[in-house]
């Protein structure tokens, strides 16, 4: 790395942009470009993203230098640059608004906003805006999310706020359609509990209960529909044959029945 050799200094120096207020750049511009407006200011960002939190140029709308301006405009300009540091020290992340007027390359007023960042000390100082072309470049929502706060912070004080957040890109199909599984999936998967599940089941609940509560009452037991009577049980044990007993014992109580009573003189 070697330093560049000073030049030797020219006899006329070159006109600026819109010297004669016919090529003027910032006159040119319509509000739309500009994230704030007011009747006599106006404050744009650059086209993109950068590395630095925020970068903003302050101008005012009538073609003058800052020598050039009258008591009006100049007390306004105090006024504008305390507010809009504020603005920009307002935002998470920053630490200094370093405030700078070149003038050398646009006739037009135009002050310069620069954002350092929280916690880069190295940042510090009067290289703040080459670091700017060196440094990873912010995202890009991020960034607009600051011109958004900047731009409302401004209009509080009156003014017109242009620049918005940026909006949730989200996407959804146009339709819907099933696949050939899905009826069959949906037959085969049990069915979840709704209210009526609920509901019936409580009153199948209160029912037995009601029927518990009036057999202790009258005495008698309540089985279940599905559990067979006892009765009937007892009655078909009498009609079947007793197997149990072996023949001769069934036959001898039957003529020992039939025989008739002995006569005792």
């Amino acid at each position: 790395m070697r330093v560049k050799q000073l030049a030797a200094p020219v006899d006329v120096e070159p006109p600026r942009s819109g010297e004669d207020g016919t090529d003027c750049v910032a006159c040119s511009t319509p509000d739309d470009a500009y994230i704030w407006v007011s009747e006599r200011w106006r404050v744009r960002a650059m086209d993109r993203p950068t590395g630095l939190p925020m970068v903003l140029i302050l101008e005012c709308r009538s073609h003058l230098d800052m020598g050039d301006l009258p008591n009006l405009l100049a007390a306004e300009l105090g006024v504008m640059t305390v507010r809009l540091e504020r603005a920009i020290r307002s935002l998470d992340g920053v630490a200094r608004v370093h405030v700078n007027r070149w003038g050398d390359g646009s006739a037009h007023l135009h002050m310069w906003f620069l954002a350092r960042p929280y916690g880069r000390l190295q940042l510090r100082g009067t290289f703040l805006s080459l670091w700017d072309d060196i440094l990873p470049v912010i995202p890009e929502q991020q960034w607009r999310e600051n011109l958004a706060l900047v731009a409302a912070w401004l209009a509080e004080f009156g003014g017109k706020a242009n620049a918005e957040p940026a909006h949730i890109q989200w996407e959804s199909p146009s339709t819907f359609t099933p696949t050939a599984n899905t009826a069959t999936d949906n037959e085969d998967a049990p069915r979840p509990t709704t209210l009526g599940d609920v509901e019936a089941a409580e009153s199948l609940l209160d029912e037995t209960s009601s029927s518990s509560t009036i057999a202790a009452e009258s005495g008698a037991s309540v089985l279940p529909a599905s559990t067979p009577v006892a009765a009937d049980s007892e009655a078909s044990a009498d009609q079947r044959p007793d197997t149990d007993l072996p023949p001769t014992v069934g036959a001898t109580a039957t003529s020992a029945s039939a025989q008739p009573e002995a006569t005792h003189p």
